[in-house]
């Protein structure tokens, strides 16, 4: 449960960037990117005050970036702008963090010049965060992820908490089967899978019921596809919140690229993005349907990817089910012949 501090201080964070950072999805990259520099930080101490080791993270030619450098108090502001620009978009490059963590730090850049916004910002990071895999630092982020809102030109929308627990309930995913998400935008859906396993898998502690092998197994089958590098890496991030090390999400056009057309998964959960661009959408030629319409495509690459056992709950524009064109009518006629268990409609 999300708690009112950490709430009002994500609030804070996004109050700070407003005046230089306009785009609600720039202000969560820019919130994300310093976290996770905080954490590396918080990681790095644990590994020396717990373990007496030296620093992982920040060793070596990355020494010089460790977080609490950038609050010496010989730098000016100017100085703390220009050591924070330089850490964030070299860190992609560090060979001492996890893969997960270079992707998200991947085309990294600070978009102002302000030192004083930037030291308060940093300032507001470094009292109010510390890193954790508790479920609380996982719903702070999902708070964060949730100011997106609607991102219209991309045809991207953010689905509802409840309406993915829904659909996820409906469709109750097993903690054997590989389970995916081909527009996986922040990875709601594949967290709320996840959940939903953890919960079916718990007697006394959440998720104790799963051996050491099923977890290793489940951490394997969760897999999360998408176009857009910015989402990818949220939904990286969010992952790595709830417990992922080494999170399967990856950056994939589902409709146009071939490259895993042959992977099939046992549950499928999306929301995908239906905006068609102007010319429409040149897919490659193994869609059961021949179109160029966003909507028609994902639901057709879903069904085809599906195992013999396979199920899926997919969020459509009313117009997969009532659009009269040969595309749509030949989709609703291979959905209905192969199983089709309903259709339920979400007024706004």
């Amino acid at each position: 449960m999300l708690d009112n501090t950490t709430k009002q201080k994500i609030n804070t964070l996004r109050d700070i960037l407003v005046g230089k950072v306009s785009d609600p999805k720039s202000q969560v990259e820019q919130i994300t990117i310093a976290l996770f520099y905080k954490f590396m930080e918080d990681m790095d101490n644990e590994l020396i005050h717990d373990l007496g080791v030296e620093a992982k993270f920040f060793s070596g030619e990355y020494a010089k970036y460790s977080w609490r450098n950038l609050f010496a108090p010989s730098l000016s502001g100017e100085d703390m702008l220009n050591l924070y620009r330089e850490a964030v978009e070299k860190m992609e490059e560090n060979p001492n963090i996890p893969s997960a963590f270079r992707d998200i730090f991947k085309r990294a850049y600070l978009p102002y010049n302000d030192p004083a916004t930037l030291r308060m910002f940093l300032k507001v990071i470094d009292d109010g965060f510390h890193y954790s895999h508790s479920e609380m630092l996982g719903d702070a982020f999902e708070y964060l992820l949730s100011i997106l809102g609607t991102q219209g030109d991309a045809g991207q929308f953010r689905t509802p908490r409840h309406i993915i627990d829904f659909v996820a309930a409906c469709v109750n995913p097993q903690k054997g089967d590989v389970i995916c998400d081909p527009a996986c935008g922040t990875a709601g859906f594949v967290i709320a899978a996840y959940k939903h396993i953890l919960k079916q898998n718990t007697k006394t502690n959440t998720g104790d019921l799963l051996s050491a092998e099923d977890k290793k197994k489940l951490a394997q089958n969760l897999i999360g596809l998408d176009i857009d590098p910015m989402m990818v890496k949220l939904a990286l991030a969010n992952m790595y919140l709830h417990g992922f090390n080494d999170p399967h999400i990856y950056e994939y056009d589902s409709l146009t690229s071939e490259d895993k057309w042959d992977d099939t998964y046992d549950v499928v959960l999306a929301n995908p993005p239906f905006m068609t661009p102007k010319g429409g959408i040149r897919p490659h030629k193994r869609f059961t349907t021949q179109a160029n319409k966003a909507e028609v495509l994902f639901v057709d690459l879903i069904s085809s990817h599906l195992t013999a056992n396979g199920r899926a709950g997919i969020i459509v524009p009313n117009g997969i089910v009532a659009t009269t064109q040969t595309a749509y009518k030949k989709l609703r006629k291979i959905l209905v012949d192969d199983s089709l268990i309903a259709v339920v409609s979400l007024p706004a």
